[in-house]
């Protein structure tokens, strides 16, 4: 009579369905196989690291009697005396509004925008046509906020083409750079000739990853193009779309403190004063370094619940947002 050999039994992970247990050391290898990767974000960790993490020490300012004079050290702490006569300016709560109101018009009015154009080039089959268009739409992007409002004056200023144009035919002149209840569209208007044609740069690459073999399925199967756009090129552009927007909400209340300061004395500031400028203003202009570290604080832990909020609704609909959940 023969032994027989006992059969041999899987690991209880494995017989549960579940992942290995992970061996010891393999973490080493990742790293010895990844370490190229890894030494290429090493520039980009810093500079997160100086510029991002490292001022965050500065926002015990904002609990402080903050003198430049005394130091960190040495300021007397005043505990939350800021955020609570932050919380009962009118000027502050006038600046929330405003940033509010020009971060919802941008993001219905410029948001799109770059997801359009990179459809329309997506269209276009000529290669070298395709390349100049997208070099003359990129090329606003590496302008100063300084030049493309010196652009939109010229245009739009009272002595600008479109009055020019007016006074020749007789009729009445309009100085939209001077109008306060114009300004959320200008600023949106500057921002999008600015900024959106590097904003499909994003698209671009997701509409490259796209299978072409789809695209030629639904063509052989009779689909026209807006059919092909609609049930193939959106779809896979959907993710990458859901992420910017949680981006964009995430950065919803930084509406360009540069394009503000510049045209705050032409609008006033009842209409140009934002977060960004209120801090600098009332912070920095005044010496009160706590009161604008105070308004730089609130706007920090908005923007971080906006983001939170996003990426909940993001994954509500079955999308990963800025990461994937575990139970998916």
């Amino acid at each position: 009579m023969t032994a027989t050999t006992p059969a041999k039994t899987a690991p209880p992970a494995e017989q549960a369905g579940g992942a290995a247990a992970p061996r010891p050391g393999r973490w080493r290898i990742r790293l010895r196989r990844d370490r190229s990767l890894l030494l290429m974000t090493v520039p980009a960790i810093v500079l997160l690291a100086v510029f991002a993490y490292a001022p965050m020490f500065g926002l015990i300012t904002a609990f402080q009697d903050y003198d430049i004079y005394s130091g960190f050290r040495y300021s007397e702490f005043v505990g939350t005396a800021n955020f609570e006569r932050l919380l009962n300016d009118s000027i502050f709560w006038s600046a929330v509004e405003n940033t509010l109101v020009i971060s919802a018009v941008q993001l219905a009015l410029y948001f799109p925008i770059p997801i359009a154009l990179a459809l329309l080039f997506n269209e276009v089959a000529n290669a070298r046509v395709r390349s100049f268009v997208q070099s003359v739409v990129y090329l606003p992007h590496f302008f100063s906020w300084v030049l493309v409002v010196t652009v939109f004056q010229e245009m739009l200023g009272g002595a600008g083409a479109l009055n020019t144009l007016l006074r020749r035919h007789g009729w009445a002149t309009i100085d939209v750079m001077t109008n306060a209840d114009a300004f959320k569209y200008l600023v949106t208007a500057q921002a999008v000739w600015k900024e959106a044609g590097w904003g499909i740069i994003v698209f671009l690459a997701a509409l490259a990853a796209i299978d072409q073999s789809l695209y030629e399925a639904a063509a052989a199967d009779g689909a026209g193009r807006w059919r092909r756009m609609w049930h193939i090129t959106l779809p896979g552009m959907r993710g990458v779309i859901v992420l910017m927007l949680v981006l964009r909400l995430g950065n919803a209340l930084t509406v360009g403190f540069e394009q503000m300061l510049i045209q705050r004395q032409a609008v006033g500031r009842d209409a140009s004063e934002v977060l960004d400028t209120f801090a600098y203003y009332y912070g920095v202009v005044n010496n009160n370094f706590s009161y604008g570290a105070a308004a730089g604080l609130f706007k920090g832990v908005l923007s971080l619940i906006l983001v939170l909020a996003a990426n909940k609704l993001a994954h509500a609909f079955g999308e990963d947002g800025l990461y994937r959940r575990d139970d998916r």
